[in-house]
């Protein structure tokens, strides 16, 4: 008896799930039932290889805006809370893009997937330098550069270029960095924006300062200076990871005089501390750090010692493994 209950039961829930099946499908009952052929197996893999083909090339415009909004929700996480604890999300939507592209036929779809690439695995770059891992960051800048040179993006790639140069230098090895700066310029020529060709000269003036280079280091702030495009403005609409305007470029100028040990670097940098978009919680971790800096070649140990305070404040709520280790070479001179 109890077994015969359990069948109806079974039969009762086969014939619904039926139903269900029949209605999403639109076939018949004779058609849901037939026993097809069972599938060759493929021992040489090409079905799954056309399978991931075929689902690449299919890539649509919609989908690469997903990617890239992505990117971009990961960016506005990173800027405002920092790298720490996204190690995980930046690697799967990595993979993701990569796989994307390693299996796009034609330029056609591989450019607009090899462009998001680009864009991803420099912040993923960036990110991995601001938590201290820097081979990491080196591989990422490198799959950068390859995503760029295959996407025909020469600004792409000039970006890629300026931000590798921050590992060089932080390495130890300023002139190197210099070097491959100065190479990204020339990479893109004039076919770069406005906003880009400032980023990268301020850039280049930043290496300069680390490489004892006072001189040139002024002559790339001015050109920054005069690149720079008016107005409040700050996102590159061909680069979107490119955020520069006055009050940025006016920190960065902060910064470099602050290594070059210039007393007007305190300020540019309180100017930029009034203006500076609160979301940016990391920069103002690293514009802290700067005002300590040239306030300690002030010798007002007072101030230093105040902004010091925020810049370790803010890094370790940021978890940035960079600004933490800037703070505690700065604390020494105290």
């Amino acid at each position: 008896m109890y077994v015969s209950e359990w069948e109806n039961e079974r039969r009762t829930l086969s014939d619904r799930y039926a139903a269900v099946l029949r209605q999403l499908l639109g076939v018949t009952d004779a058609e849901l039932r037939e026993v097809a052929p069972a599938p060759i197996a493929s021992a040489d893999g090409y079905d799954e290889l056309l399978s991931r083909i075929d689902a690449a090339g299919s890539v649509a415009e919609s989908m690469v805006k997903a990617f890239d909004a992505q990117t971009e929700l990961l960016r506005t996480m990173d800027r405002q809370m920092g790298a720490a604890g996204l190690v995980d999300q930046m690697t799967g939507h990595l993979g993701a893009l990569e796989d994307a592209l390693n299996f796009a036929v034609l330029p056609a779809a591989r450019r607009p997937v090899a462009l998001a690439l680009a864009g991803a695995s420099t912040l993923a770059a960036w990110q991995a330098i601001d938590s201290g891992a820097v081979e990491r960051a080196w591989r990422y800048y490198e799959l950068a550069k390859r995503a760029a040179r295959d996407a025909e993006a020469p600004m792409y790639l000039a970006h890629a270029m300026g931000e590798q140069a921050y590992v060089l230098c932080e390495a130890g090895r300023p002139k190197l960095a210099l070097d491959l700066v100065r190479d990204a310029q020339r990479t893109v020529g004039r076919a770069g924006s406005a906003r880009l060709r400032a980023w990268l000269y301020a850039t280049e003036a930043e290496m300069c300062a680390h490489a004892d280079m006072p001189d040139d280091c002024h002559r790339a702030l001015e050109a920054a200076l005069s690149s720079i495009p008016p107005g409040s403005e700050e996102r590159d609409p061909d680069l979107r990871s490119i955020f520069l305007n006055g009050v940025h470029l006016a920190r960065w100028r902060g910064n470099v005089l602050a290594l070059l040990g210039d007393g007007n670097a305190v300020t540019s940098l309180y100017g930029a501390l009034e203006e500076l978009d609160p979301t940016f919680v990391r920069a103002r971790a690293g514009l802290h750090a700067d005002l300590a800096q040239a306030h300690l070649t002030r010798t007002e140990y007072d101030e230093a010692q105040t902004h010091l305070r925020q810049a370790r404040l803010l890094a370790s709520r940021t978890g940035s493994v960079r600004q933490r280790r800037r703070v505690d070479m700065l604390s020494v001179r105290l």
